[in-house]
């Protein structure tokens, strides 16, 4: 066989059953492989960075690993953003991209660039195939680090010779020796132990909860763990799903945008229990003022996560759905105290709320509330980045694992449509909507093609507010209304003095969203007032196919809770 075929082959036995990506003159002996390949799906995106963004949706969706292929250069490089964004939230994926041929390399070759350097701080692992009897052993090896431990993006770079060449006896490996890479899942007993009595001892213990939890398939067992102790949670954004929404000790997701009794938690916990969770800047804020008053434990696969950023005072490496086994059956009942009844109350004081703005513009929570009554229960929504994504992570009403995906750690506009893909192609029995901002959408707005072309039944929901809007909220809160180059429509009749909501602002909300939609072979809604949202809702949710559902939002609306930058969690805006 050759170096094609048996990456073909590879991918094969490691349950791979859909591949995205781009093709170009080095990967053509692959594709031409994969043309006599029925048992492959290869989804063509319109853009390097959508096929890696649409593995992403489709790993995070399913719980598989994703594969990207794409050809050398500007095709490789083009995958950056992508595996940087799975590096982040721990999406494992595959990206396995052309390469000049070996003689070539390091000559600046047509087409050639150094994807091991490129990638090594942005991924998991990465290889450079030099030699086709290697290729076996790095198929097996990349798809092994990608699912196992701490998931994350693995890159494979096949230069075009080895695709090319013959290796004779082939056999592809059953298993994998990494010496320097065992992830431990058991934690040490003694430590859980150790946990277990400091609940016991706790009056206001708080549970922290992360994607942690969904990589390890741990949603049963944290539930569990909450039914025995009644002890108040709060999720990351990664970890929206774990435990439903009106669960009774569910306080909401906190950090920046947090929900208040979120933060309030937080801020007045005895014991802190981080599971899953890399105590990010966005939850702690400065972390010198982060959880001073509380023993901190922290539950994680990844020994590196464990105090990088906060002093832990019970550190517990492994597995979160083993570690949780083992706490369960170490920790003692309790019952609700004074420390339930005050979390409770701050839910019931501080609930999200918006001003309505009328019958127009719309409000976008109002939107996402109507969502929550229309959109099927077991649905998954995607989300882009920015202002959209905050209000659907308030809004939303999230009953599931994995049915809530979004980029949270490198914050990437223009993920969410060919994620949303990504996730309609690994999941076609389930429906997918995707809630996007007028700028990112613009990002991988090629993909409607995809979509329409592949009829991939994706309900795209558009909040048009015609501004990079968190940009413009943080303009607005902290920059004196200085709205520098914000503004979508900004063109040189505008005045110096942009605000959305003069009466003389020339907006007119270009481009057409719905006629770009028609364009590329999709059907399009608008809706301008409140009385027109359930009824475009309604039509989109009810297509077959792909379909865009725009909605003109109030220009000016801000996200709300918000912690400023820089500031504790103390330093709550509720937008009042």
């Amino acid at each position: 066989m050759n170096g094609a075929e048996i990456l073909i082959d590879g991918l094969r036995r490691e349950g791979v059953d859909t591949i995205f990506g781009y093709p170009g003159g080095v990967v053509i002996p692959i594709f031409d492989v994969l043309y006599s390949t029925k048992k492959i799906r290869f989804l063509l995106t319109r853009h390097e960075q959508g096929a890696t963004h649409a593995a992403d949706g489709y790993a995070r969706s399913t719980g598989k690993v994703g594969v990207c292929l794409v050809t050398s250069g500007p095709g490789a490089t083009n995958t950056i953003t992508g595996i940087s964004t799975a590096k982040l939230d721990s999406s494992p994926i595959v990206v396995i991209s052309g390469q000049v041929a070996t003689g070539n390399i390091g000559t600046d070759a047509f087409q050639e660039t150094d994807m091991v350097g490129l990638t090594r701080s942005i991924c998991k692992h990465n290889y450079l195939v030099k030699d086709v009897a290697e290729l076996p052993k790095t198929i097996k090896e990349a798809f092994y680090i990608a699912r196992t431990g701490r998931p994350g993006p693995v890159s494979i770079d096949i230069p075009v010779d080895v695709s090319n060449a013959k290796l004779r006896n082939y056999k592809y490996p059953e298993s994998v020796n990494l010496p320097g890479y065992k992830p431990v899942k058991k934690g040490n007993n003694g430590q859980v132990k150790k946990l277990a009595e400091a609940i016991a001892r706790s009056q206001k213990p708080l549970l922290y909860t992360g994607g942690g939890i969904i990589s390890a398939e741990a949603t049963a067992e944290l539930l569990q763990l909450i039914q025995k102790t009644n002890i108040p949670v709060v999720t990351t954004l990664m970890g929206l799903g774990t435990v439903p929404y009106d669960h009774p000790c569910f306080l909401g997701m906190p950090g920046m945008h947090g929900r208040v009794a979120a933060n309030k938690a937080l801020l007045e916990c005895d014991l802190l229990i981080g599971i899953g969770v890399r105590f990010d800047d966005r939850i702690t804020g400065p972390r010198h003022t982060f959880a001073r008053q509380a023993t901190v434990a922290h539950i994680d696969i990844d020994p590196a996560e464990i105090g990088k950023n906060v002093k832990t005072d019970i550190p517990i490496v492994g597995d979160a759905k083993t570690v949780l086994r083992q706490l369960i059956e170490k920790v003692k009942p309790r019952t609700n105290n004074s420390w339930n009844e005050r979390t409770e109350f701050w839910k019931e004081k501080y609930p999200l709320k918006y001003k309505d703005s009328g019958n127009e513009p719309v409000n976008p929570q109002y939107v996402i509330e109507r969502l929550n009554s229309l959109i099927d229960k077991d649905a998954i929504l995607v989300t882009d980045v920015g202002q959209n994504q905050m209000w659907s992570a308030l809004h939303y009403n999230y009953r599931y694992p994995r049915k809530f995906l979004s980029s949270g750690g490198l914050g990437t506009m223009g993920f969410g449509l060919p994620a949303a893909m990504g996730a309609a192609f690994g999941n076609p029995d389930t429906q997918v909507v995707c809630i996007s901002g007028d700028g990112g959408i613009q990002m991988n707005i090629q993909e409607f093609a995809t979509c329409a072309i592949n009829r991939i039944p994706v309900k795209i929901i558009v909040l048009n507010n015609a501004y990079l809007g968190m940009v413009r909220q943080w303009q607005d809160l902290f920059w004196n209304k200085r709205y520098a180059q914000v503004c979508l429509q900004r063109g040189p009749d505008c005045p110096d003095e942009c605000h959305g909501s003069d009466e003389n602002c020339p907006t007119n909300y270009l481009p057409d969203l719905v006629k770009v939609a028609e364009a590329n072979g999709m059907t399009g809604y608008r809706a301008k007032t409140k009385t027109e949202v359930d009824e475009v809702l309604k039509r989109g949710l009810a297509e077959e196919g792909p379909v865009l559902m725009e909605f003109f939002v109030n220009r000016e609306e801000n996200v709300f809770p918000m912690v400023s930058a820089g500031k504790p969690l103390s330093d709550m805006m509720t937008g009042e």
